[in-house]
């Protein structure tokens, strides 16, 4: 039979890599929940125009077909609609808050964590199929501006909670679409869209080949080029990078209302993560998020030590995705890569968990005549909420202890003999029969204890398996 190869850019964990990701989203949920975000889930196919609505994404986009060919009658029920997997989760939930507005409370507060499809070249902390998890924050015709301060804290206060299993600090870089927009046309560049494209791809291949591109393909001359990589380089955690900003749009004469603006925003920002989360917010003025419906405040994120994996966590504010024509729903959001996230946490060996399964206890088996008598143990155990299982078979004690630690199960239980309070079938202990006693080990240390069924308890630390460091360095 021929070798089964993995299927490029589609994640699979094995069972000890699950319960990382598992924890991970257990405690992105808790602090979006902590913070009043309400959990919601969308369908994961959209109509193909509206997927397209997002930039330059036709190439990314998984398109539905049928291997058989629709009949007439299918043809006229599905229109000229055709349908496509969401590449990310923005653009559905825009869809979402159109379709129940009158039904929500603004501004509407939610986080989503599903899967998404993106058909690009699979690489590392990349795949076609992966997990994100986003929070948005929507108004309706306005959102006051200290969501953009908001959202981008609550996502700070999620890392640092992950910092305790050993996710490497993180730095969110933060920068405003507007001070970029009036800078750019402060200088007299009017490609404004065509520009932040450019500047997105600096990281990418460097400020030499940005710089040929903005002439090439924006317009610019060699000046402006050089300008706008100026404008890029600045960066800086306290307000100084606003003074080092209008220092520079000053000495081109570029100090335009929307610069102004985007400068006091920013500020804003700054300020208050410096007093919130200090270190963890850093203005950044060559992040661009080269999407085009980004209008103000602009993020993303890298991991301390790993920053060529790129951005795990980017966003921004938008005014105009969600609109109907009549009505304008504008929004702020960030979103984590969290299979992106996960995938160097495990290669990287940066975390692991204490065992691969949930079980805390198995249950031996004296013999298959006393079968029953285990299965009763492991019943009262989990009405007790301790996760258990019954020995596969009933082999010598030596071998089910060698097949616990395989699993990494940390106790074997030994069921006494049925006595007293047993009931007549087949010497199964009834809830208070004699049955229920017996000893536990732990296989790890060697030490042996009688206990009972109804009142023994594992160490808290052994009760579920738990997500620690590592010890990798992951680079």
């Amino acid at each position: 039979m021929a070798r089964i190869a993995p299927l490029s850019g589609f994640p699979e964990w094995l069972p000890q890599g699950r319960i990382v990701e598992q924890h991970v989203l257990d405690v992105l949920r808790r602090t979006f929940e902590l913070h009043g975000f309400a959990g919601i889930e969308t369908r994961a196919v959209e109509p193909l125009d509206q997927l397209l609505r997002k930039g330059e994404t036709s190439k990314e986009v998984y398109v539905l077909s049928r291997l058989q060919e629709l009949d007439e009658a299918e043809q006229k029920e599905r229109g000229d609609k055709q349908l496509g997997l969401h590449f990310d989760l923005t653009v559905p939930f825009a869809r979402y808050v159109l379709e129940n507005a009158g039904r929500l409370t603004f501004p509407f507060k939610r986080y989503q964590i599903q899967r998404v499809w993106r058909g690009e070249r699979p690489q590392d902390g990349r795949f076609r199929e992966f997990t994100q998890a986003d929070i948005d924050v929507v108004g309706a015709g306005e959102l006051p501006y200290h969501y953009e301060v908001e959202v981008p804290l609550v996502m700070a206060e999620a890392f640092g909670a992950l910092r305790e299993i050993g996710l490497p600090p993180v730095r969110i870089l933060v920068n405003n679409r507007k001070v970029a927009e009036g800078f750019y046309r402060g200088i007299g560049l009017s490609d404004v869209e065509g520009v932040l494209r450019q500047i997105d791809k600096l990281d990418k291949i460097g400020p030499e080949q940005v710089a040929a591109l903005l002439v090439d393909e924006c317009g610019a001359s060699e000046d402006q080029a050089k300008a706008c990589l100026a404008l890029a380089g600045i960066s800086g955690s306290d307000a100084s990078v606003i003074a080092d900003v209008r220092m520079l749009a000053e000495s081109y004469g570029a100090v335009t209302e929307l610069l102004t603006t985007g400068l006091a925003e920013l500020e804003t920002l700054v300020v208050a993560a410096g007093r919130r989360a200090p270190g963890v917010v850093v203005a950044d003025l060559k992040i661009a998020r080269g999407l085009d419906y980004y209008t103000g405040s602009v993020y993303e994120t890298v991991l301390v030590g790993h920053e060529q994996l790129g951005s795990v966590c980017s966003g921004g504010r938008y005014d105009t995705l969600a609109s109907d024509g009549k009505n304008t729903y504008p929004g702020v959001g960030l979103s984590i890569g969290v299979s992106r996230l996960v995938s160097r946490l495990l290669s990287g060996e940066l975390v692991t968990a204490t065992r691969s399964v949930p079980t805390a206890v198995l249950v031996a088996v004296t013999a298959e005549e006393t079968r029953p008598l285990s299965d009763a143990v492991a019943g009262v155990l989990r009405e007790r909420g301790i996760p258990c299982e019954v020995a596969p078979a009933a082999a010598k004690f030596g071998k089910q202890i060698k097949y616990a630690d395989r699993r990494g199960i940390p106790f074997v239980w030994f069921p006494g003999e049925p006595g007293q309070g047993a009931d007549d079938a087949g010497g199964v202990p009834a809830a208070t029969g004699a049955g229920l006693a017996g000893s536990v080990k732990d296989i790890r240390s060697g030490d042996q204890v009688d206990a009972d069924a109804k009142t023994w308890q594992p160490p808290a630390e052994d009760l579920h398996p738990r997500v620690v460091p590592g010890g990798g360095s992951g680079k």
